[in-house]
């Protein structure tokens, strides 16, 4: 696999595993550590061949991701799933196998203007939200898609901006 994009990520842990896993050139944001440099580092990558933020499956991750996205609007999207990114009760990229690194750069999103293609209403179809098991359930689900982790209310929100089609949906709640 090529990435011609420079990855985001927080830290120089998950650097070293996307690295032991492709050969790419990354930028580590130090957590929110953000400052002027590396925000230079990010404008001169972002112009000249794009980035691809992959934050963790934690709140600062989603923080960090959601700054970064503001600034760097047509960054692209990598995200791991909890499960893939999880050792004991650490989260973090740096957690992830190459085969969960590979997949989530295979389904890299890019943000798009919102629809209204799901309600809450497809959520609890899909048994997404109201089960016992509908936390990992989306979490299998944001995987699969390319989407991420996320409370019911942050999921419904990247089907919608993220540019999930019905048909992607459907395929990927026959494949769990």
């Amino acid at each position: 696999m090529k990435i011609k994009e420079t990855i985001v990520v927080e830290g120089k842990d998950d650097a070293a595993n996307l690295k032991r896993c492709l050969k790419v050139d990354t930028i580590i944001t130090s957590g929110f550590g953000l400052n002027a440099k590396i925000h230079r580092q990010l404008k001169q990558a972002y112009d000249n061949h794009g980035l691809i933020i992959m934050t963790d499956a934690d709140v600062v991750g989603e923080r960090i991701r959601s700054t970064l996205q503001t600034v760097y609007p047509n960054a692209k999207h990598a995200f791991i799933s909890r499960a893939d990114s999880t050792k004991g009760d650490d989260v973090g990229v740096e957690n992830a196998s190459c085969q969960a690194i590979i997949q989530a750069l295979e389904r890299v999103r890019t943000l798009v203007e919102a629809t209204e293609e799901f309600t809450q209403a497809d959520l609890f179809h899909y048994d997404l939200i109201g089960t016992s098991g509908a936390a990992e359930r989306r979490d299998r689900l944001g995987a699969l898609l390319g989407i991420g982790y996320g409370n019911a209310k942050q999921f419904l929100k990247r089907l919608n901006h993220y540019g999930v089609t019905r048909r992607e949906m459907e395929e990927a709640v026959d494949e769990l």
